[in-house]
């Protein structure tokens, strides 16, 4: 009885660990920064490196907005085709930061509808919103139409209240790429994220995006020695403000839900 009991027991370990080894399937749907330095093989690498498999596959093209994406029939049939368990979208880079209004109708709604197809095809699949960072300077294209975005700053807060916003509305999880983004720039403005267009991620820019995104997924503490060509020392600098990014802002950026139902009304103060 005892060697029966034991062979089930070794049978089921072996099961699970066959189940363990089997890569965790990701989408990224987004563009250049998206795809610059190979983002998601990346990311492939440092779950590989932490024994943790990625099998990552992307669907992007430079400047494509989420409504660009929304007529590629060959992403509509990867994710009619499902099997995803996580699906990473990432909006053109300047689209986030625009009006409200414009945002609501331009952004909002196209990504509503791409979390819909992810969920037909692969209804146990997690939505990750990458919140990306703002231009070196600012907005060039709409900063004289649209002051708020005319200064790095100001461009950063809207791209991040906009991509948590489709973390909110949707239920999905947001990767916050930009607030770790915004601290590097602060506490370590010798590390140069950008590439000389003050746009696209420099390979440093890039680790510290696949450091977030695979924080979130991941959703633990983790060592790892990629540094994708960045000097071993600002690698694990990087490394480090990602993990304390996601995990020092859980509810935030939606890991821990926020509270369902309509906000609570607000007692004006009277006159």
């Amino acid at each position: 009885m005892k060697k029966i009991l034991l062979f089930v027991f070794l049978l089921a370990g072996t099961a699970l660990a066959a189940q363990k080894s089997q890569p965790i399937r990701v989408l990224f749907i987004g563009n250049s920064y998206t795809f610059y330095h190979n983002l998601p093989d990346l990311v492939s690498q440092i779950g590989e490196s932490v024994g943790f498999p990625i099998d990552a596959t992307a669907c992007t093209k430079g400047s494509q907005r989420f409504t660009g994406h929304l007529q590629n029939g060959k992403l509509l049939r990867m994710l009619a085709a499902g099997g995803w368990d996580y699906v990473v979208l990432q909006e053109q880079s300047e689209a986030p930061a625009l009006p409200t209004e414009l945002v609501a109708e331009g952004t909002y709604r196209p990504a509503r509808t791409l979390d819909s197809l992810v969920h037909a095809g692969s209804p146990q699949a997690r939505v990750i919103y990458y919140m990306t960072w703002g231009r070196k300077e600012g907005s060039k294209t709409y900063g004289n139409h649209y002051p708020p975005v005319a200064t790095y700053e100001g461009m950063q807060q809207r791209l991040a209240t906009s991509y948590l916003e489709m973390a909110y509305r949707s239920g999905g999880w947001c990767a916050p790429v930009g607030l770790a983004w915004m601290r590097v720039r602060s506490e370590k403005p010798e590390y140069e994220l950008y590439m000389p267009d003050g746009s696209h991620p420099s390979e440093a820019g890039t680790l510290l995006a696949a450091n977030v995104i695979f924080s979130v997924i991941y959703g633990k503490p983790y060592a790892s020695e990629i540094r994708a060509g960045v000097p071993q020392q600002q690698a694990e600098y990087l490394r480090q403000v990602a993990q304390q990014t996601v995990f020092d802002n859980l509810r935030l950026i939606n890991v821990e839900p926020v509270a369902p139902g309509p906000l609570p009304e607000i007692a004006l103060p009277r006159k």
